[in-house]
């Protein structure tokens, strides 16, 4: 049985033949909070890099406009009006005149309410895929414009590549990275981003230190990782006080050999380590999975 239709995007089609896009996982390697604004978004300051995981979406123009969902995360999903594929797709709708939009299927893979950005990565995909189907450039305008509509992180994920994210997510700053072998880590248990938004307590209008000035990119990984050393996510302490067993995470990814730095990503509950390579990532993702095979547990690579 499919899941229910949404019918509120327009129908308007000319063959075309599906389209394939990735969504890779985001991970925030940094995080600070530099204050709350007056209309109630926090300024962020946020080191991010893209994981060779992530979901996938296909899209078939000859489709009856909509969303269905498949792969091992479509049970924990819903298609509601306020699902992010389909908003974005409503907000391309409306800033481009007689944009085809078609049927987009997910293959939901990353875990949800997990910080590496699912489903910014997922309406960003959507995105990317209007605009390979209607004709669109990369770089036009209106697909930042919808992409920071539908939602914060969307504009970093339809750069899809490692940069500086600023402002409430506007602001995005492309820099080198070389290559880590990473584990992604998360015990499957949700964390909502606005319960600890809400745990650090900043009021409207208050504001905190300046992060550190950042380099134009990283040669090594040692120099990406002796800048991390002061650069922390400001969001992991209060998603800890919401949820202890998070604890847990942390300490299995920092008993596992040759772990160069373990942190939480975004607003978690998802936690990485960083390795040299891939192969380290792989060993400590099998003595992981044995100790906690409930967990969502996938060695991958950023930069």
């Amino acid at each position: 049985m499919h899941p229910p239709e949404t019918a509120a995007l327009p129908s308007t089609r000319r063959p075309v033949a599906p389209l394939l896009e990735r969504a890779p996982a985001k991970v925030n390697l940094g995080l600070r909070v530099l204050g709350r604004r007056a209309d109630g978004y926090h300024e962020l300051w946020s080191l991010v890099a893209f994981a060779g995981a992530g979901d996938r979406l296909t899209y078939d123009p000859a489709g009856a406009p909509g969303l269905g969902l498949a792969g091992p995360g479509a049970a924990t999903l819903a298609v509601e009006p306020d699902n992010l594929v389909l908003k974005a797709a409503r907000e391309l709708a409306g800033r481009v005149s007689g944009l085809e939009v078609g049927r987009f299927t997910l293959d939901k893979r990353l875990p949800v309410s997990s910080g590496i950005g699912g489903g910014s990565a997922d309406a960003a995909a959507v995105l990317r895929l209007l605009a390979r189907a209607n004709g669109l450039a990369q770089d036009d305008a209106r697909l930042f414009e919808a992409a920071l509509a539908t939602g914060s992180d969307v504009p970093a994920c339809l750069h899809g590549r490692s940069c500086l994210m600023a402002g409430r997510g506007e602001s995005l700053t492309p820099l080198r990275l070389p290559r880590f072998g990473a584990l992604l880590v998360n015990p499957r248990i949700p964390v909502a981003t606005g319960a600890v938004f809400r745990a650090l307590g900043l009021a409207a209008g208050e504001t905190r230190a300046p992060p550190p000035a950042m380099p134009d990119g990283f040669a090594t990984r040692a120099e990406v990782l002796a800048f991390l050393a002061d650069l922390p996510n400001d969001l992991e302490p209060p998603a800890r006080r919401l949820e202890p067993s998070l604890q847990e995470v942390a300490e299995r990814l920092a008993g596992t050999p040759a772990v160069r730095l373990v942190r939480m990503s975004g607003s978690g509950a998802t936690f990485f380590g960083l390795y040299d390579d891939c192969r380290a990532a792989a060993r400590a993702a099998k003595q992981i999975a044995a100790a906690r095979p409930d967990w969502w547990v996938k060695p991958t690579v950023l930069g």
